[in-house]
């Protein structure tokens, strides 16, 4: 009998911006709702289960808008057995993700960073080209 494949191809029409924080993910949602004039709420933890690995728990904010989102992630996570697992492993230095996708192209994702980079509890903010990253599919949430 023949095997078929099926083979997706993934769509990352968003932009992300990793950043470099010590504070703990409810400061900084609230950091960047004050900088960005944003209200991002936290929604139940995303849960992400590997093959081989242990599941991760992801802790997430969120902002529906009407042409798209912006969702904050945390990078670094307890896996079941209580080591320390990261979202995106090659990125281990970031501490979160700042995802954003916007249909209407109202939003600067270069504004957003600029004015991020001016909080003084932001150590670093970089724009992350989405393609360029080998564990890109943990970034899609839906």
């Amino acid at each position: 009998m023949k095997k078929v494949k099926l083979q997706i191809e993934h769509t990352y029409d968003f932009d992300v911006l990793g950043l470099v924080s010590p504070v703990k993910d409810y400061k900084m949602a609230w950091l960047i709702n004050r900088q960005l004039d944003l209200d991002l709420i936290k929604v139940d933890d995303l849960e992400i289960e590997f093959l081989s690995d242990p599941h991760l728990k992801i802790s997430q904010y969120f902002l529906s808008l009407p042409h798209g989102y912006v969702q904050l992630l945390k990078n670094k996570a307890l896996d079941t057995h209580h080591q320390v697992s990261y979202l995106i492993p090659e990125l281990k230095y970031m501490d979160y993700f700042l995802l954003v996708q916007d249909q209407t192209f109202q939003i600067s994702i270069h504004t957003f960073a600029s004015e991020l980079a001016k909080n003084p509890f932001v150590q670093n903010v970089m724009k992350l080209d989405v393609s360029k990253l080998k564990s890109k599919e943990n970034l899609l949430t839906y």
